[in-house]
C-alpha cells in the first residue's frame, strides 16, 4: 500500500475530481462558468493582463469596483496546477463586484513547464503585487483577501504566509501533497519527496497569519474531506484564527458558487472578514 492503505488505483481514484461527479457533469459545470465569466467581462471594464513578473502566464485582471478605499477579492483558479486559465473564473466576483469588492483574477504557469516550487512563488508574488498595487485601483492595501479552489486552495493557503493579507478562504484545497506525489497527478508535477514536503501547508503554518476560512463541500472525495479536516485542525491548533465550513449538498464543483451567489455562505463569511 502506497498512501493510507490505499494503493496506487485506489490512490488515484480518491483524487480523481472529474470521475467522482461525471464527465457529462464536469462538463457542464465548465459550460455554464464559462458563460458567465465571458458575460462578466463584457459587463465590467478591468485592467487586463496586467504583469506581476516577466513570465508569460504571470499576469492578473483587475476589476475595480469604483468604491475609494474599497476591499479586493485576489481569486486563484485550480485545476491541480496544470489546467485552466483566469478567464473562465471571472464569474467568481458576480457577488463581490457589485457589493463594493474590487476582484482580481491571478493566472500561473503551468505544471510541467512550472515546478510548484516556481507556482508557489509565482502566486506569493502576485498577491504581494496586488498589496502594493491596490491603491491604484482604489483598493485599500490593508483589505486585500485572497481565495481559491482545489490547487488554488492550496495556494491560498500558501499565499497566507504574506502577514498583509487581510484574509482568505481556502476552498476544497490540498494541504499535505504526500498522496499527490504517489497518484497520477504526479507524472506532470514530478515532486519529489522534499519538494512534496516543502510545499505541504500543513507542514509550514505561518507564526502569524490574518484569519482564514477553510471549506470544503460534504458531497466531495472523502480524501478532500479529509485534508480539509486535517488542515483546519492544524492551523487552529497552532494558535490561528478562522473558521471551518464544511458545506452539504455540494461537489468539488459547485461549492464555488457559495462564493459568487449574493447569498452565499462563503460570500458571506468574506464581507464577515472585510467587516472585521
Amino acid at each position: 500500500m502506497l498512501y493510507r492503505g490505499m494503493d496506487r488505483a485506489a490512490l488515484d481514484a480518491a483524487y480523481n475530481n472529474t470521475a467522482a461527479v461525471g464527465l457529462a457533469k464536469r462538463d457542464a459545470y465548465v459550460a455554464d462558468r464559462t458563460a458567465r465569466s465571458d458575460a462578466f467581462r463584457r459587463r465590467h471594464a478591468g485592467r487586463i493582463d496586467v504583469p506581476y513578473g516577466t513570465g508569460a502566464r504571470q499576469r492578473l485582471d483587475v476589476f475595480p469596483c469604483g468604491r475609494p478605499g474599497a476591499p479586493t477579492l485576489v481569486f486563484i483558479h485550480g485545476g491541480y496546477w496544470q489546467l485552466n486559465d483566469k478567464e473562465p473564473y471571472a464569474f467568481v466576483g458576480e457577488a463581490a463586484l457589485p457589493t463594493g469588492f474590487n476582484v482580481v483574477q491571478v493566472e500561473y504557469t503551468l505544471a510541467p513547464t512550472a515546478r510548484l516550487d516556481q507556482i508557489v512563488t509565482e502566486v506569493r508574488s502576485a498577491v504581494s503585487w496586488v498589496i502594493e498595487h491596490a491603491k491604484e485601483f482604489g483598493g485599500d492595501p490593508g483589505r486585500v483577501f485572497v481565495s481559491g479552489s482545489s490547487a488554488g486552495g492550496h495556494l491560498t493557503a500558501a499565499a497566507m504566509t504574506d502577514a498583509r493579507l487581510a484574509g482568505g478562504i481556502a476552498i476544497s484545497g490540498l494541504y499535505d501533497l504526500e498522496p499527490i506525489r504517489l497518484n497520477y497527478l504526479n507524472e506532470k508535477l514530478g515532486l519529489d519527496p522534499a519538494e512534496a514536503e516543502r510545499n505541504s501547508p500543513i507542514h509550514h503554518l505561518p507564526d502569524r497569519a490574518a484569519p482564514l476560512i477553510v471549506t470544503v463541500g460534504l458531497d466531495e472525495l472523502p480524501e478532500l474531506i479529509r485534508q480539509s479536516d486535517e488542515y483546519w485542525k492544524a492551523w487552529q491548533g497552532h494558535g490561528l484564527s478562522g473558521r471551518y465550513v464544511p458545506i452539504a449538498g455540494h461537489d468539488h464543483f459547485s461549492i464555488l458558487e457559495e462564493l459568487a451567489r449574493p447569498d452565499g455562505r462563503l460570500f458571506a463569511a468574506l464581507k464577515t472578514l472585510a467587516g472585521a
